[in-house]
């Protein structure tokens, strides 16, 4: 009885939070010079007018003069000086922010990563920071910027990107709007030196911006959008009881590669779903903590960090049958699909000769469990 009591107590304080917390709205684009400082800066005006106290917490306009010209008019709030490495660098001041109490905050390139010696290591932790102080923020991103897509977008422009936020914090977001351009459209503006300096023009043109990878990525942009509009009607419109609402389990192993896919790609489904999911490792004997390889060891550990980064719950058991374990976990946490990586072998061969898809799936074949394999 105390316990519910408590609950009751913490979920009142959970909405009385929430409440408080200022409202998120992300700007979203397939690639840099799309225009979405332009537009947060256009947006700014727009508010002003209105009567809103709004300042410019951080914008990068990479100095293109009609961003630029945009800044005119509005308040900004002075970057904090650091010294790195013997150079004094500028970043956004969080504290100053929070003590200036602005209605709306602009805050631009939501993936940056801070200066060391920062109080946060990446920009969207100041920013989440800056929500709880009840501030609403005006944020924008690139789409090759979102964890779960790093190696989708590494396949379609063999950029490996660096700086990436984890996909709850777009989840967060009240509101995303997708800042779209045509890959004409985006080519012309590169060439009319809209996006980058003159000397940077033509290797920009061989790589990120070849109008098959520009393709590419307006889609992925265009589908994260949608996920996102999926999500809000998922929570906001009244539910039909009768529809299943869906609960992922990943399934890894091991092996680095293979369960970094497994993760992302199921953090994907799970983010469109707008639902629970799970990671599952299932430590046999011969990968006890004395017998398992160091390497092996760390990639597990990272793959664990990557999973809680992305909205996972990490379930680690030991058990003697994977299949077994899976269809254990999978009925006692209620999933309704399960993910596993694409077998090394030919699928047919592996599910006539191995147990642990026979099992697997004879068990998931009579009940009410749906099984994804990955590539």
């Amino acid at each position: 009885m105390e316990n519910k009591r408590e609950d009751n107590v913490q979920h009142f304080l959970d909405l009385i939070k929430k409440s408080r917390r200022g409202k998120f709205k992300v700007y979203i684009g397939m690639s840099a010079g799309v225009g979405k400082s332009f537009r947060m800066l256009q947006e700014a005006h727009s508010l002003l007018k209105n009567g809103i106290d709004i300042k410019i917490g951080y914008i990068e306009t990479h100095n293109r003069k009609e961003t630029q010209d945009l800044l005119e008019g509005l308040p900004l709030i002075p970057r904090r000086k650091l010294f790195y490495k013997g150079k004094e660098l500028e970043e956004m001041d969080v504290q100053a922010i929070i003590n200036l109490r602005p209605e709306v905050v602009i805050v631009d390139e939501l993936a940056h990563t801070n200066i060391e010696g920062s109080k946060n290591e990446k920009r969207w932790q100041d920013v989440m920071e800056i929500l709880e102080a009840g501030i609403n923020v005006i944020s924008a991103v690139n789409i090759q910027h979102i964890e779960s897509l790093n190696e989708e977008v590494k396949s379609i422009t063999n950029v490996e990107v660096k700086e990436r936020i984890p996909d709850i914090v777009l989840a967060q977001a009240d509101e995303v709007v997708n800042i779209d351009l045509t890959a004409d459209e985006l080519i012309t503006r590169l060439k009319e030196g809209k996006i980058y300096q003159a000397e940077k023009i033509e290797m920009a043109l061989k790589n990120f911006f070849k109008s098959e990878h520009i393709l590419q990525l307006r889609e992925l942009a265009l589908k994260e959008v949608a996920s996102q509009v999926e999500r809000k009607v998922e929570i906001e419109v009244p539910k039909n009881k009768a529809i299943r609402h869906e609960k992922f389990l990943a399934c890894i192993s091991s092996n680095e590669n293979t369960a970094k896919r497994v993760i992302r790609k199921t953090a994907r489904l799970a983010n469109y779903y707008n639902s629970k999911w799970y990671v599952l490792y299932v430590q046999l004997p011969n990968e006890s903590v004395d017998k398992i390889a160091l390497d092996k060891q760390r990639h597990l550990i990272n793959n664990f960090k990557l999973a809680t980064e992305l909205g996972a719950e990490v379930v680690k058991i030991e058990h003697t049958k994977i299949a077994k374990a899976i269809i254990e976990q999978a009925e006692q946490k209620n999933v309704t699909t399960v993910c596993i990586g694409k077998p090394r072998m030919n699928i047919m061969k592996v599910i006539l000769s191995t147990n642990i898809f026979k099992e697997l799936l004879n068990k998931l074949s009579s009940s009410d469990i749906d099984l994804i394999i990955l590539s």
